[in-house]
């Protein structure tokens, strides 16, 4: 059994065959996807592909930083309602992007934030989107105390002493398709990973690992992401799926 903990099902990019879809990740083992929200036009979307594979796909909820725009605060009023949706498992995904755009680092901050104090009030695993950010998201993580929350570093990049730092807060590494690329580096960091600490996910539709890279990514590929980490661990693959699933239910315990 593999669980795919980070995986866009709901957008457009699987409009033509998500049904099809679902069903090739079902028989290649990825028996649960955990479905993180982007921002208020989302919702709808996410929601009602949950509904319809109930079991399978499980949804969260929170405001991702590219979405901070203007009107910030209108949609965070829309995600805080959200979250007493049915069968919401995380807080996310949420955090600091200074890749794309610095226009509203200070909101992205705020936001960010906002998203921890709903994650301790509700005992819900915060979903981390660290994109050029680390010392920005660290630093935030310091100043708010991790105290209480819990949560995963979701499609990580950093080196080794940003590892370090991201484990000292107790939270999981979310290891996707970019371990599978050859000059990413990533491998040799995950070599100093625990692991009781690493979880697994896509990040569908982006972010396909080899040979699929620069194709549409799905939850069928996170078998391809178990096999690079089986190997870089120098474990059989069942092993290195028992493990990775284990340390998703963990987390995310509110999956049934």
């Amino acid at each position: 059994m593999l669980i795919d903990t980070h995986t866009h099902l709901y957008l457009d990019a699987f409009d033509e065959d998500r049904p099809e879809m679902l069903d090739r990740a079902l028989e290649a083992g990825v028996s649960r996807m955990f479905l993180p929200n982007i921002d208020s036009s989302s919702v709808e979307a996410m929601m009602d592909l949950c509904r319809a594979r109930p079991g399978v796909c499980f949804p969260m909820m929170g405001l991702h930083p590219t979405s901070v725009k203007e009107n910030y605060r209108e949609e965070l009023v829309l995600a805080e309602k959200g979250l007493d949706s049915p069968g919401i498992i995380g807080i996310g995904e949420c955090g600091i992007d200074l890749y794309w755009d610095r226009t509203h680092i200070r909101e992205q901050e705020e936001v960010f934030r906002t998203q921890i104090g709903w994650a301790k009030e509700r005992q819900l695993p915060l979903v981390i989107h660290a994109r050029d950010s680390f010392p920005e998201i660290f630093r935030i993580l310091d100043e708010e105390g991790s105290e209480g929350l819990n949560g995963v570093f979701h499609s990580f990049t950093g080196g080794e002493a940003e590892l370090g730092k991201a484990l000292g807060y107790g939270f999981m590494i979310g290891i996707n398709g970019i371990v599978t690329f050859k000059n990413s580096g990533l491998d040799q960091v995950v070599k100093h990973l625990p692991h009781d600490r690493i979880v697994l996910e896509t990040d569908a539709p982006f972010l396909a690992p080899h040979p699929f890279r620069g194709k549409r990514n799905e939850s069928t590929y996170l078998v391809r992401i178990a096999e690079k980490v089986a190997e870089i661990f120098d474990l059989n693959i069942e092993k290195l799926e028992s493990i990775s699933s284990a340390n998703a239910l963990r987390l995310f315990s509110r999956v049934v």
